[in-house]
């Protein structure tokens, strides 16, 4: 269809609850709009592993799935074991971030993510955030790996010090976010979801225009600005003040299934 519309979501307090369920409202809404021919796709910072399933229980196949804040984009491959190949992978040496980081947070807990979607981390991380597997090793050990994604957890840490802690660190060589909690994630120079959902829309030829992207935090706030340029930026209602700020428009919380009352005013 000539006028089809891009629709990128996020998952985890987007599309997620914490218990892993999505609502019914909202596998109707994506039902709809990919009836209609609308292309609805995932952007996440889940790694590959982590995300596909989730695919499954909406019940939809989109060209192209943005993975690892950026890192990461598949392609459909119906040859391919589990229905997509690694189209795109960004990857960068970790060590020196790393390295600077642990010098502010000596007692974080760090994780780094290699393109495969094998973790490796120190101390305790959760389940959840692993992809394909997880190994604990040593904080040097992580400092050589060729990393799609860097994750730092500060369990010591409330959200308030933890941003000014993070503040001081001059990331300037790579890209990163921070989380609901003291949760940071870091991706290669220059590298987010909305770097790599503008690749998309172009190989999809799709206009700028109707672009509908859909978030709840710090990760999103790029993907959020990319799409508000043109088209329509949706903050879940429970997302922090400054995701909200740059949403073009802010629906209900995902409690009150806000993205199924978002999808719905779209076509």
């Amino acid at each position: 269809m000539t006028d089809r519309w891009l629709v990128a979501l996020d998952i985890d307090g987007t599309i997620l609850h914490e218990d892993g369920s999505i609502a019914e409202a909202v596998i109707d809404q994506v039902a709809r709009l990919t009836g209609l021919g609308h292309e609805v796709m995932l952007a996440t910072g889940r790694s590959v592993a982590a995300t596909l399933p989730v695919l499954d229980l909406l019940g939809i196949t989109p060209t192209y799935v943005v993975c690892s804040n950026g890192a990461i984009t598949l392609q459909r491959d119906t040859d391919a074991p589990l229905g997509y190949r690694r189209e795109i992978v960004e990857t960068f040496n970790p060590g020196a971030v790393l390295t600077q980081i642990h010098q502010h947070l000596a007692s974080a807990h760090y994780a780094v993510e290699d393109e495969e979607g094998y973790f490796r981390y120190t101390g305790d991380f959760p389940s959840g955030s692993m992809g394909v597997g997880g190994e604990q090793v040593s904080f040097e050990d992580l400092l050589e790996i060729d990393a799609t994604r860097v994750v730092v957890i500060s369990p010591g840490h409330d959200m308030e010090d933890f941003l000014a802690i993070v503040e001081t660190m001059g990331l300037h060589r790579v890209s990163y976010s921070v989380g609901w909690t003291a949760w940071l994630d870091i991706a290669p120079d220059g590298v987010n979801k909305s770097t790599s959902l503008e690749r998309v829309r172009a190989l999809l030829d799709i206009p700028a225009s109707r672009v509908l992207a859909a978030g709840d935090g710090r990760n999103d706030i790029e993907m959020l600005l990319w799409a508000g340029v043109s088209g329509r930026a949706v903050a879940m209602g429970q997302a922090p003040d400054d995701v909200l700020a740059v949403a073009t428009e802010v629906t209900g919380t995902i409690y009150d299934d806000g993205l199924a009352q978002a999808l719905a005013r779209l076509v």
